[in-house]
C-alpha cells in the first residue's frame, strides 16, 4: 500500500514489504535466492493481508453485519491478524487456538482485544486432531453467539490479499532486472502460496514449489504426523491448493529448518520463525539445482519475536 502521507488507518500500513537477496547462507555456484520480508507488516506476519481481504471481502457480499461477532480457529498469527482487524473496524472476535503455539501469538490476540478458547494439545504437538478439537469450539460460537465464521481454509478472499503479495514481488524484481525462475513456500491453509503462484504466472513460467515439513509429508506422502512448525501442514491437503497452483512438493527436515533460523539472523539480518527458516531452506536446495543465472523467491511470513519465548533461537 501507499506509505507516503498521512494514513486513514493502522489498515493501510499492511504491505509494500521488502524483497531482500540472501548473500552469506547460500553457498557459492546456486541461484540468487530472494526473501520477501512480511515482519514489518502491523502484528509482524503476512497473515494481515488475507484478514484485512478476508473481512472486507465479507462486508461486501452482506455476511457479515456491522457489530457481529467473528470466530476462527487458528495457531496464532491469524487470530493476531484478524484481532487487529476487527479492532480497527470494530468487530467483536473469539479465537480458537491451542497452548501447542508460541505464548506471544495469545498475547497479542487478547492484546488487540480479542477473546481467547485454548485447546490443549497432547505433548505440545501439532496435529490433525489436535485442529479437529479447535474446529468444534468454532461450531460452539457460532452457534451460540450467531458469530461469523471466517473459515481460513476455504475463504477465495484470501487469495486477493496474498494476491498483492506476489504482484509486488513482480515489480520489485521488475526493477532489478531479475527475472523469477522459481517460488517455493510451505502451505498452512495455502492461500498465501495460492495467491502469490497465480500472479507470477501470470507474467511467465514460474515454477512454483510447496513445501512441508518432513514430519508431516502429507502433500508428498499422503501421510500425516506430529510436528512443531507453527503455521503450516495441518495434516490435511488444503482446499486452496488445487492441482494447477503447484508443480511439485517437497519435503524439508525440521531440524535443518530450526538450524537455519539462527543464521539468518546472526549473518542476514532476517529475524522470523521456523516456517520462515523452512521455506529458506527450500529455497537454498532449491538454488543448488538450478545454479548461477537463475532467481529463487520465497518468503519469511512473520518475526522472529513471536517466537522467543521458545528455544528456536537458544542455540
Amino acid at each position: 500500500m501507499e506509505s507516503s502521507g498521512i494514513q486513514p488507518s493502522s489498515l493501510h500500513a499492511i504491505g509494500g514489504t521488502p524483497l531482500v537477496r540472501l548473500r552469506r547462507v547460500v553457498p557459492d555456484g546456486a541461484a540468487e535466492v530472494l526473501v520477501k520480508v512480511e515482519g514489518g507488516n502491523p502484528t509482524g506476519s503476512y497473515k494481515d493481508r488475507m484478514a484485512l481481504a478476508i473481512i472486507e471481502g465479507a462486508e461486501r457480499c452482506g455476511a457479515l453485519r456491522p457489530g457481529q461477532r467473528v470466530v476462527e480457529f487458528t495457531g496464532g498469527s491469524t487470530g493476531s491478524s484478524l484481532a487487529f482487524v476487527c479492532a480497527v473496524k470494530g468487530y467483536p472476535l473469539s479465537i480458537v487456538t491451542s497452548d501447542a503455539f508460541a505464548l506471544e501469538k495469545l498475547r497479542t490476540i487478547r492484546a488487540f482485544g480479542a477473546d481467547t478458547t485454548v485447546v490443549p494439545a497432547e505433548e505440545g504437538a501439532i496435529t490433525p486432531g489436535l485442529f479437529t478439537r479447535m474446529r468444534r469450539e468454532v461450531d460452539r460460537i457460532v452457534e451460540r453467539e450467531g458469530a461469523f465464521w471466517t473459515d481460513q481454509f476455504h475463504n477465495t478472499d484470501a487469495l486477493s490479499g496474498y494476491a498483492d503479495l506476489g504482484r509486488e514481488i513482480l515489480q520489485q524484481t521488475r526493477g532489478s532486472g531479475a527475472t523469477v525462475d522459481a517460488f517455493c513456500a510451505s502451505v498452512g491453509t495455502a492461500g498465501m502460496f495460492a495467491g502469490v503462484a497465480a500472479s507470477l504466472r501470470k507474467d511467465g513460467a514460474v515454477r512454483t514449489v510447496a513445501l512441508e515439513p518432513a514430519s508431516s509429508p502429507v502433500l508428498t506422502a499422503g501421510v500425516a504426523g506430529p510436528h512443531h512448525v507453527e503455521g503450516i501442514a495441518t495434516g490435511i491437503v488444503p482446499p486452496l491448493l488445487t492441482d494447477d497452483t503447484f508443480d511439485e512438493a517437497r519435503t524439508v527436515n525440521e531440524e535443518e529448518a530450526r538450524r537455519m533460523a539462527g543464521p539468518l539472523a546472526r549473518q542476514e539480518g532476517i529475524f522470523t520463525g521456523i516456517s520462515g527458516a523452512l521455506n529458506v531452506v527450500g529455497a537454498v536446495h532449491l538454488a543448488r539445482e538450478l545454479g548461477i543465472g537463475h532467481t529463487v523467491v520465497t518468503v519469511a511470513p512473520d518475526t522472529g519475536l513471536k517466537y522467543l519465548t521458545g528455544n528456536l533461537f537458544h542455540n
